[in-house]
């Protein structure tokens, strides 16, 4: 069966909860979505914003504090927000691509003796969370012949930590203290590796997607032989393309409407696929990644990227600032304000002012 690219769409943003607002927890769909990009710390809450009926923000904030959602070094090395039962479960399958990471240190880990500086850094934050200019400074002491910053992503690579929330909006501070997985979440890591299983929450979360798909997601490589071993159904896409999906998954008819939303720095939805045609087009991709790695935040009309989108607070006047990538339909600049203003809203709640305009 072919499934054209409307049809991929549709049933991406179905799993991605983007076809509408569900009404359900802040757990549940961190875990649906196998986490959230968390690069910094308000990022997350705008994703679930736009994707639970009813959000507010102190609902993550208790999901944080009560340790059922952690945030934490994974999906291909960068910051996620998990559930804690994730994290145990996957962080030992991931480990092979964060160890891998260490490579991009080259000359700066000239003389890194990784396993000593593993230790060594267990027994500092065994003892109390820590920031990680705090873990640097403690361990140059120990090794002063080594790159401070290698010994830093040494560990942020190697050690199963998880940042330790603070009291403050957001949940965590930009600089914030790291400790323990294990003694935060007070279970142990499932140390056995489950790629297979991670495929499968993958197209879940995902699908239908191609095995280069879920490396570009997970880090993890030569996926091929593992999609070919699971009980997957098979489709291909209108270049010829065989996508893999898990049986039963949504799969709404091409012409479901998809209602506008606006999507955080990083969003997962951006970054998860080796090819991203399904959610934004290749001329749009430059306005989008930035050439110092940063991924804007954006909008989608239709279910396709149609532009960006920033905020502003001066003088109790909160304004969201769109920037199309062509001409917008007068009954889509309507929904976009609408939107726009209930997120303008939620973000600065105090603003006495609410204002959505679009960039000349």
């Amino acid at each position: 069966m072919v499934m054209s690219a409307r049809a991929v769409n549709r049933a991406f943003l179905a799993r991605q909860l983007l076809l509408g607002r569900e009404r359900v927890t802040a757990r549940d769909v961190v875990g649906r979505l196998v986490g959230m990009q968390g690069q910094e710390a308000k990022h997350p809450y705008v994703g679930l914003w736009t994707r639970i009926d009813g959000f507010e923000e102190g609902e993550l904030d208790r999901a944080v504090g009560d340790r059922e959602i952690v945030r934490g070094t994974m999906f291909r090395g960068t910051l996620h927000l998990v559930t804690a039962a994730d994290y145990l479960r996957f962080r030992m399958t991931v480990a092979p691509v964060l160890a891998a990471g260490l490579k991009v240190l080259r000359d700066r880990a000239a003389g890194l003796e990784p396993e000593k500086v593993v230790a060594a850094a267990e027994a500092l934050l065994g003892k109390e969370p820590l920031t990680f200019t705090e873990v640097r400074d403690a361990l140059q002491q120990q090794f002063p012949d080594v790159n401070e910053r290698a010994l830093g992503f040494c560990t942020r690579m190697l050690v199963p930590l998880v940042m330790h929330p603070a009291d403050v909006r957001w949940s965590w501070t930009a600089n914030s203290r790291f400790t323990p997985a294990e003694d935060w979440i007070g279970k142990k890591l499932h140390q056995q590796a489950e790629p297979a299983e991670l495929i499968l929450r993958y197209l879940q979360a995902f699908g239908p997607a191609t095995p280069a798909d879920f490396q570009t997601w997970s880090g993890l490589q030569k996926a091929k032989a593992l999609f070919d071993d699971l009980e997957l159904e098979t489709f291909k896409d209108e270049a010829g393309k065989t996508l893999y999906d898990v049986p039963d998954a949504p799969r709404p008819d091409p012409d479901t409407p998809a209602p506008v939303r606006f999507l955080p720095e990083f969003d997962n939805v951006l970054l998860s696929h080796a090819k991203r045609e399904r959610i934004i087009a290749d001329e749009h991709k430059p306005a989008v990644f930035t050439k110092n790695l940063r991924v804007k935040a954006t909008y989608t009309v239709d279910g396709l990227v149609a532009g960006l989108w920033t905020t502003e607070t001066k003088r109790g006047v909160a304004t969201l600032t769109l920037t199309p990538f062509g001409r917008t339909l007068k009954k889509t600049a309507t929904e976009l304000e609408r939107e726009g203003t209930a997120l303008l809203r939620f973000l600065e709640p105090n603003a006495k002012t609410h204002t959505v305009v679009t960039a000349s």
